[in-house]
């Protein structure tokens, strides 16, 4: 098959997946996850139904390869939020803070319905571990600069902090999300009383 003809078949491919998902994401946003259907992802992404059942097998399955996008793009933006100059626990502050955000956000867009089934799939098993690798990674460099305790083991704190902000989900104002995230971060400081939580 010539190059540019599975250049091309690959773009379609990936327009239709990315139009279902960007639909699914839509309805969700509109409707909740209250028997949404092939139909209704077709008509709102505008490809025929015949098209979407070849690239997914049901609704679920559009939901389940949307949600790991929002996953995948929830890490990036983690990432994304981390100064590689900063010192390690202006580092954690920023991600603990956009993760309160990231909660905050899809609590208040997706009323916390996405908690089960999608949260117990092995796309966000994997994602989670790597929240939580990634959150360690970072405490454990704070906690080898002095800036916060080392009195309790680094995954334990790791997961205390994205326990804990899942909280902000709950959180009805930004000034409440910033109270959380100074509270998580006085907890991780306190015998370190030189580091600020502002």
């Amino acid at each position: 098959m010539p190059k540019l003809w599975t250049a091309t078949i690959d773009a379609h491919r990936a327009a239709v997946r990315d139009a279902a998902l960007n639909a699914m994401g839509e309805l969700v946003a509109e409707h909740g996850l209250v028997a949404l259907t092939m139909s209704q992802i077709a008509e709102k992404a505008g490809i025929g139904r015949a098209t979407l059942y070849k690239y997914f097998p049901d609704a679920q399955a559009v939901l389940a390869a949307w949600h790991e996008r929002q996953v995948t793009a929830h890490l990036d933006q983690l990432t994304a939020a981390v100064d590689p100059a900063a010192p390690a626990v202006a580092r954690l502050q920023a991600v603990l803070h956009t993760y309160a955000q990231i909660q905050h956000h899809s609590a208040s867009h997706h009323g916390g319905e996405l908690a089960t089934p999608l949260h117990h799939s092995d796309h966000v098993d994997r994602a989670r571990q790597r929240l939580h690798d990634f959150v360690e990674a970072l405490i454990t460099e704070a906690v080898h600069a002095g800036d916060v305790r080392d009195d309790v083991a680094t995954d334990e704190l790791a997961t205390y902090c994205l326990h804990a902000l899942t909280a902000a989900g709950n959180v009805t104002s930004q000034d409440g999300v910033h109270r959380l995230v100074a509270v998580i971060l006085t907890g991780l400081t306190a015998s370190c009383p030189s580091v600020s939580a502002s």
